[in-house]
């Protein structure tokens, strides 16, 4: 009767050892994926911090034109003003 306790407890710890396998297999796995997804998601910040930095440019670039074409608008504005008096009061308005 001890051999067979002694074999069932051998039993029970062979289950045991297999299920750990199974878990640290299961584990790395896990593991692999989340490297890879973590790999992926800083590829994908990369390129949208570049796109940031990009946009950010192109709106520096469209304020100064904006800018830039306010201050011809009004200098017509005010030329149309010494030509045309009547200009003069719809631009005031």
């Amino acid at each position: 009767m001890n051999g067979l306790a002694g074999m069932e407890k051998f039993s029970h710890l062979e289950d045991k050892i297999y299920l750990t396998i199974e878990n640290v297999r299961k584990l790395r796995e896990d593991k692999e994926r989340i490297e890879h997804e973590m790999k992926s998601l800083r590829h994908e910040v990369s390129n949208l911090l570049s796109e940031k930095t990009r946009l950010e440019e192109k709106v520096e670039d469209l304020l100064s034109e904006r800018d830039a074409i306010q201050l011809k608008v009004e200098a017509m504005l005010d030329a149309m003003t010494i030509i045309e008096p009547d200009v003069a009061e719809a631009v005031h308005r």
